[in-house]
């Protein structure tokens, strides 16, 4: 999710446009939008779907499936497995590190 945020506070940027012109667009207030941003909220279909069209990309140049958008848990779940392998010595595949 933080990817999300940081996404589209980098493409928000390039495009020169503010946080209150977001805000603006979306019809909530520029706090709102801010936690959109800083990764306080998560970021669904809908929110993704308005901002990708205010800055005229598409949703997927700011959050695809591969970051996970709004879950952390898998890379979480991940990170505790990879662990769990290596404190029983059990053999983890190149690959996977």
């Amino acid at each position: 999710m933080k990817v999300c945020g940081q996404n589209i506070r980098k493409i928000r940027r390039s495009k020169d446009l503010t946080q209150e012109y977001m805000a603006f667009e979306m019809g909530i207030s520029q706090k709102a939008y801010s936690d959109i941003e800083n990764s306080k909220v998560k970021i669904n279909l809908e929110i993704l779907t308005k901002i990708s069209n205010i800055l005229d990309i598409k949703p997927s140049d700011i959050c695809s499936i591969s970051h996970k958008c709004g879950i952390d848990a898998y890379e979480d779940k991940y990170q505790d497995l990879l662990e769990y392998m290596k404190k029983n010595n059990i053999s983890i595949p190149k690959e996977f590190l």
